[in-house]
């Protein structure tokens, strides 16, 4: 593979993990036996599902009522599995689900095993590594998504995993990116981060990291985008 760059000085590419690299995509059986109030007893249909897994998934903002207890939950949840597990029951149960449905839904969450990587991620990751470009995923996260690569044979392709709850630091904070900057020992200039969000992700460009977009569409309709969105840097891994 020949790696054409525009940015020569490129030496590293941070990743964002939900709606970068994987989605969390909802199946139907997820959701036997759970009926909402106001549904009249029916079983919730796919739009109602698209929204409580949107819930469950955005990068920022928060989406129900919360009191001082719960948003403190909700604004601290990847930093600790604790808070994590308070904050989306809550959610859930405030959008109607009732405890048993919710636990049921948070465990989905945090599984590796549900979340679907997009149909580009092992390829783009693995001509990285190949081609000498270092990798970090980099993630608000507060369970370990680790096994989700293995499950597509990456692991070896990505060099570290810096997740919010181990590294005490929550996107946009800078902090979180110059752990990933200094662990890959690259500089700012040298490495573009690639996510889903621009608050969030777009925290890295306060470093002087490139930043690239790219849409959380669902996995389906977004073949690649992660080869998209590098050779929109002058990274080309086709």
């Amino acid at each position: 593979m020949e790696v054409v760059q525009s940015l020569r000085r490129l030496k590293a590419v941070l990743f964002d993990f939900s709606g970068t690299l994987f989605r969390l995509e909802e199946k139907d059986s997820w959701f036997e036996g759970i009926k909402l109030p106001g549904q009249a007893g029916r079983q919730i249909d796919g739009h109602v599902q698209a929204e409580l897994m949107r819930r469950m998934t955005a990068p920022t903002g928060h989406m129900v009522p919360m009191g001082p207890n719960e948003h403190y939950a909700w604004t601290n949840r990847d930093l600790e599995p604790d808070l994590h597990r308070e904050a989306y029951l809550h959610v859930l149960r405030e959008s109607g689900v009732t405890d048993h449905h919710a636990e049921s839904l948070y465990q989905r969450l945090i599984s590796p095993s549900s979340w679907t990587p997009y149909l580009d991620t092992a390829d783009v990751l693995r001509k990285l590594s190949k081609a000498g470009i270092r990798t970090a995923v980099v993630s608000n996260i507060a369970f370990d998504v680790r096994p989700a690569f293995e499950g597509i044979e990456a692991t070896d392709h990505v060099d570290e995993f810096v997740l919010s709850y181990e590294v005490g630091a929550v996107k946009p904070d800078p902090k979180i990116f110059a752990t990933a900057l200094q662990r890959l020992e690259v500089e700012p200039a040298e490495a573009i981060m690639v996510g889903d969000s621009e608050e969030a992700d777009g925290g890295a460009q306060a470093l002087g990291c490139e930043f690239v977009l790219v849409d959380p569409l669902p996995v389906a309709d977004r073949p690649d985008g992660l080869r998209r969105a590098l050779l929109h840097h002058g990274v080309d891994v086709s």
